[in-house]
C-alpha cells in the first residue's frame, strides 16, 4: 500500500533533496510540500497524509515548529506518523517530541540521514506506529538521564522554559499563548508539565505560578 505523505522545511534546497528522496521510493507517494508551520498545518487538514516528514524548526518562530506540529497532529489527526528532521542532539527536543508517546514519531538527525534508506525506514516505522530516535540522540539521552541535571529548570524542554519566562512576566496563559503563537490550551499543558516537574502538582493553580517562577528567577539569578 502506497504510503501518503507531506513534507515541511523552510529551506529550499533541504526542501528540495528530501522531497526526491522521498519521490526515488515507489512506496510512497508526496502529496503536499510546506515551508512553515502554518502550511504544513494547512497541508495536514487537505491531505490527511499518512506521515508527515517536517523541519523541527521552520517560520514563523524559527523555535520547534516541528514538535508543535507532532503534537497538534496527535491532538487531531491521532493516527499520522511524523519524522522530525533535526540538527540538534539535545535530549530537550527528543523529550519533547516523545512526552505524549513514542508510537509514529521518528528524531532524525539531519547529518546523518544521508541517503534514500534511513529516511525510507523511518517513513516506514512511524506509518505502522513504530518509532526511530537517530542513536547520537539516545547517546544524549541516557547521558541526560544518567547524571543529575544542575538545575531543576535542566528538566524543561524549550518550550517549556520560554513559558516559565512569559510567566516570570506576569502575564496570563492569554497573554503567553498570543505572544508565543499558541493556543491557551497549549500553555496550559506545558504549564502542567512545568508544575510537575517541579513537584508542584498538588498546589493551588496561583501558589504553583508563583514557586515555579521563583524556582525560575531563583535559578537564572544563581547562573
Amino acid at each position: 500500500m502506497t504510503i501518503r505523505v507531506v513534507l515541511a522545511e523552510d529551506n529550499a534546497l533541504l526542501r528540495e533533496g528530501i522531497a526526491r528522496m522521498i519521490g526515488t521510493d515507489e512506496s510512497f507517494e508526496l502529496v503536499g510540500v510546506g515551508a512553515d508551520f502554518p502550511e504544513l498545518i494547512e497541508l495536514i487538514k487537505t491531505h490527511e497524509p499518512d506521515v508527515v516528514v517536517t523541519d523541527i524548526r521552520m517560520p514563523p518562530t524559527g523555535s520547534d515548529e516541528g514538535i508543535r506540529a507532532a503534537k497538534w497532529a496527535r491532538e487531531n489527526y491521532p493516527k499520522i506518523g511524523v519524522v522530525v528532521l533535526s540538527q540538534y542532539t539535545a535530549p530537550a527536543y527528543a523529550l519533547a517530541l516523545l512526552e505524549e508517546g513514542s508510537a509514529g514519531r521518528a528524531y532524525l538527525l539531519k547529518e546523518r540521514v544521508a541517503g534514500v534508506s534511513e529516511l525510507s525506514r523511518a517513513i516506514h516505522v512511524v506509518a505502522e506506529g513504530g518509532s526511530v530516535i537517530d542513536p547520537l540522540v539516545v547517546d544524549e539521552l541516557v547521558r541526560a538521564r544518567s547524571s543529575r541535571p544542575k538545575t531543576d529548570l535542566d528538566w524543561l524542554t524549550p518550550r517549556e522554559t520560554e513559558i516559565l519566562s512569559e510567566m516570570a512576566q506576569g502575564k496570563s496563559n492569554g497573554a503567553i499563548a498570543k505572544s508565543l503563537g499558541v493556543s491557551e490550551r497549549a500553555v496550559e499543558k506545558h504549564s502542567n508539565s512545568i508544575f510537575s516537574k517541579f513537584g508542584l502538582s498538588e498546589e493551588h493553580d496561583l501558589n504553583r505560578r508563583v514557586k515555579a517562577v521563583l524556582v525560575y528567577l531563583g535559578e537564572n539569578a544563581g547562573g
